[in-house]
């Protein structure tokens, strides 16, 4: 499967040709510290590149989870809003945040694969 990261540390792995998956990256589990609270988007709503999607709050800080392309909510993670630490001991798994139905497939392409986002990460 495919994963791309974006430089605001949201993770989108492809699940089939339009539907994806959406999470937070090690680093920016790493950098919140224990996830305390996640705030979902909507299930129906359509999202653009770059809208804040959802929140996540920590011991040490809150966050916004920004939309890596444009689509549509098709599911989120009551899990992870049962248990918002998944989000920590899981971020690439379990701790994903919610699925869309990918709108621009061009948008996706562009993304940083695994290691533009590590020389990305060590440029920060």
């Amino acid at each position: 499967m495919t994963v791309k990261y974006t430089n605001e540390h949201e993770w989108i792995q492809l699940e089939d040709h339009e539907a994806a998956v959406v999470g937070i990256t090690l680093h920016a589990q790493d950098a919140l510290g224990d996830v305390v609270f996640v705030e979902l988007p909507e299930v129906g709503r359509v999202y653009s590149q770059g809208e804040v999607a959802g929140v996540v709050e920590s011991v040490k800080a809150a966050a916004d989870i920004y939309m890596p392309i444009n689509g549509e909510v098709v599911e989120v993670n009551e899990e992870l809003r049962a248990n918002p630490a998944l989000a920590n001991s899981d971020p690439m798994g379990n701790g994903w945040f919610f699925k869309i139905l990918i709108a621009d497939m061009a948008q996706f392409d562009v993304l940083m694969d695994e290691p533009s986002y590590a020389k990305f990460l060590k440029s920060i």
